[in-house]
């Protein structure tokens, strides 16, 4: 990786796009750290911390870099634009004729998607501001001027040209740069809370050598330091076993029949037809993670803490779907604490088959196998060929599923252990893994594949050299 960035920064054409790649994510920063007007940051922030854990909310604050919980302009992030991509590639696989169909010009397709993209973006960060300026409404977050009509104007519209303009940088990052722009900036703001993570691993050294008054106790600082290194080399083999596992795959085996074309002979090769165990991606996780929180999101919204019937609610089912959340008793907890782990592992299940049903097409695979002559060996073309990469796709999938269930149960998991061992370690502040690293894993390889592929062609010598 560090070696494909050298040569890449010696090609001029290259190093350009990379300093206007970094160049706009810069600028991204400094407006997700930009205040709106007649919003108190400070108290957005503490309204976050108290409520917003296990909710859909701490989730979009993680998304957006802190943005979110700081009530910034580019609170949103790339939630719209990415719910948007989303909800137009479901609608393309179940209604394909209003894109055009198959036959339609891709070039011309992609333009259509670009536009409804742009237009359903803009209307769900409409939407999104102004549930968001209830929220703060409601929250005693705003001041008075923006507890007005005008004032809540202001807000939304500030908001939706922030989500505009963050569609307009990643448009831009894909334009002249390199990389998919909206993963490149969810990188960014995921990788901008590395910097908490370090603070939480320097605190719990800390907190080991201070002084009660009583001296220092050096059994507990030496487990703080034991405990910290445990932590860090967990997330190293976490990381590694991420890219081994999403460079993973099946291939199915596939040879193609020789054929005369004039006085030239064709095909007669073997090739393969790769499956990645990973086919599914992060989208599983996030959809789980989204359906999960939402009870505990609805309980913190309807008055969790302003009603005593919902705050007795909440306190004791909130565990089922925060891990981290504080219950009645401990006992209780750590039932709710494993169901939770359950369900999610359930639906991040059931997601992933979802997704690799609508994204990969068996038959349609068999057909063009058929169609260039193509056989796997042993099995007939048509629907034995198609039955058989079902089934293997079945395999697949099942094996991506419980990798990403790993990834995400992991951390609740590590912290449900500490707390029945009776350890004070923080493990709950200290992220091991989950949705944020698979991301990170994710754009940076595709990144990295795209660098080498822009030096590869830069630096290929063909027949006319």
């Amino acid at each position: 990786m560090l070696q494909t960035l050298r040569n890449a920064f010696k090609v001029p054409e290259i190093r350009n796009k990379l300093l206007f790649v970094g160049l706009i994510l810069i600028l991204y920063r400094i407006g997700a750290v930009m205040p709106v007007p007649f919003v108190d940051s400070a108290l957005m922030n503490i309204y976050l911390e108290q409520q917003g854990s296990g909710s859909i909310l701490n989730y979009l604050n993680i998304l957006s870099g802190s943005a979110f919980g700081y009530g910034t302009l580019f609170a949103l992030s790339v939630s719209p634009y990415i719910t948007s991509s989303i909800v137009l590639q479901l609608l393309d696989v179940a209604f394909p004729k209003w894109f055009g169909g198959p036959t339609a010009d891709p070039q011309e397709k992609r333009k259509k998607m670009t536009v409804w993209t742009r237009i359903i973006t803009v209307l769900l960060a409409i939407i999104t501001s102004y549930g968001y300026y209830v929220i703060m409404k409601n929250n005693g977050v705003l001041d008075a001027r923006g507890e007005t009509v005008l004032g809540g104007i202001v807000i939304v519209v500030c908001y939706c040209v922030g989500a505009a303009l963050i569609m307009w940088l990643a448009e831009k990052i894909e334009e002249k740069g390199i990389g998919n722009g909206i993963s490149l900036i969810l990188l960014a703001n995921i990788l901008s809370g590395v910097s908490g993570t370090i603070s939480n691993f320097i605190y719990v050294i800390e907190e080991g050598f201070h002084d009660h008054g009583e001296g220092i106790e050096w059994g507990h600082a030496i487990l703080n330091i034991v405990l910290t290194v445990l932590c860090l080399v967990i997330m190293l083999a976490i990381i590694v076993f991420v890219i081994w596992i999403t460079g993973s795959e099946r291939r199915i085996p596939v040879k193609y029949a020789k054929r005369v074309v004039g006085r030239k002979m064709y095909g007669g090769q073997s090739s393969h037809l790769p499956l990645k165990i990973n086919m599914s991606g992060v989208m599983p996780v996030i959809f789980a993670s989204s359906i999960i929180s939402l009870p505990a999101t609805i309980i913190s919204l309807c008055g969790a803490t302003n009603h005593s019937f919902w705050k007795y609610v909440y306190a004791i089912f909130s565990p089922l779907f925060d891990p981290n959340a504080e219950s009645t008793t401990t006992s209780s907890a750590s039932w709710l604490n494993l169901i939770y782990m359950l369900i999610l592992f359930l639906l991040i299940l059931g997601f992933a088959y979802f997704y690799v049903t609508i994204s990969f097409d068996p038959v349609e695979v068999s057909n063009n196998l058929q169609k260039q002559g193509g056989q796997i060996p042993g099995i007939r073309q048509g629907t034995p060929t198609a039955e058989y990469i079902k089934r293997i796709l079945s395999k697949v999938t099942l094996m991506g599923a419980f990798f990403l269930s790993f990834i995400a149960i992991f951390p609740p998991l590590v912290s449900w252990v500490a707390t029945m061992v009776g350890s004070d370690f923080a493990f709950a502040s200290i992220a091991f893994g989950g949705t944020s690293l698979l991301i990170v894993v994710g754009v940076i390889q595709e990144t990295a594949r795209e660098i080498e592929a822009q030096l590869t062609m830069r630096n290929y010598k063909g027949f006319l050299n």
